[in-house]
């Protein structure tokens, strides 16, 4: 097994002025009164609200969640208070649970790919231009093609080849990799299927592109079986990745038209425009804690 590095990673010079901003998440049973026990908990500590955002599924016995950015001069040192008065006003009273970030801390991701870089390359130029607020920890692909245009990022790059039914030795060279250095995984079109085992080892969300609406067009040469049927939309979906493959969570879905006049490789050009757009977006509203997980289904306050 070959291991090849480019130089020291960066983050994102641009973090959406988040320096003193934190985002909190609550989500659980709905109840009269959890948005002004968290707002209660915020004006007592002196911080200002930027957004909210809320949802209930039922007001009536259904499930709550809420999105709630506020800045707070001397945000790091206040942040166990506030931690302690949530856990009491969140947690005890109404049974809630909720996460609490720095925002001003970039969460660290490990982007996947093969031979395909369009997905790969957009979101390494998009983090460079400082459009998405992340550190980029690493880029890992099965294949080599894509070091040299990686180290230009000045990424570490890392070639793990994964070959044969037994991806055993390559997954474990990936989670030694990943182990305490990233967040969430990203695969920018990687095309291998990761096995249960390694879903359940490495103990962060990861991300997939799709190059469809789910489920259709599954395997080689999905634009060219699209042609074959028809299509008159072609459109990607993003989703978390469970064991059961393609059946995860859905982040983000976009289509586009086409007519029967455009070729395959039309299509497969549209649609990577899509893919790239979709991809973007799944992990910018992760990476600033927009997408909710509840059981296989989202809340999104994009």
């Amino acid at each position: 097994m070959t291991v090849t590095q480019a130089a020291p990673a960066g983050t994102s010079n641009k973090n959406r002025g988040a320096d003193h901003q934190a985002v909190l998440i609550v989500q659980g049973a709905d109840a009269t009164g959890i948005v002004a026990a968290v707002t209660a908990v915020l004006s007592r500590h002196g911080a200002n609200i930027v957004s909210l955002d809320q949802y209930s599924d039922d007001p009536q016995g259904g499930s709550f969640f809420q999105r709630t950015v506020f800045g707070l001069a001397g945000l790091r040192a206040a942040l166990p208070a506030l931690r302690a008065d949530f856990d009491e006003e969140l947690v005890k009273k109404y049974g809630l649970t909720y996460t609490l970030r720095d925002l001003s801390v970039p969460k660290r991701v490990a982007i996947f790919a093969s031979k395909s870089d369009h997905c790969l390359l957009d979101l390494l130029w998009r983090h460079r231009r400082g459009q998405l607020p992340v550190g980029v920890a690493m880029v890992i692909s099965n294949h080599p093609d894509v070091a040299e245009e990686v180290s230009g990022f000045g990424i570490p790059f890392f070639h793990v080849p994964c070959r044969g039914a037994d991806k055993s030795a390559a997954e474990a060279e990936h989670l030694r990799l990943l182990k305490d250095n990233v967040d969430f995984v990203v695969l920018a079109r990687y095309m291998q299927i990761l096995s249960g085992d390694f879903i359940d080892k490495v103990g962060v969300p990861i991300i997939n592109i799709h190059h469809s609406f789910l489920p259709a067009f599954i395997g080689a040469g999905p634009y060219a079986k699209a042609k074959e049927r028809g299509v008159k939309l072609v459109g990607a979906t993003a989703h978390y990745v469970t064991q059961d493959l393609d059946e995860g969570p859905i982040i983000e879905q976009d289509v586009v038209r086409v007519t029967h006049a455009e070729t395959a490789a039309d299509l497969t050009r549209r649609g990577a425009d899509v893919e790239r757009a979709v991809l973007s977006r799944a992990v910018l509203w992760h990476a600033e804690d927009r997408v909710i997980r509840d059981g296989n289904h989202t809340i999104v306050f994009a």
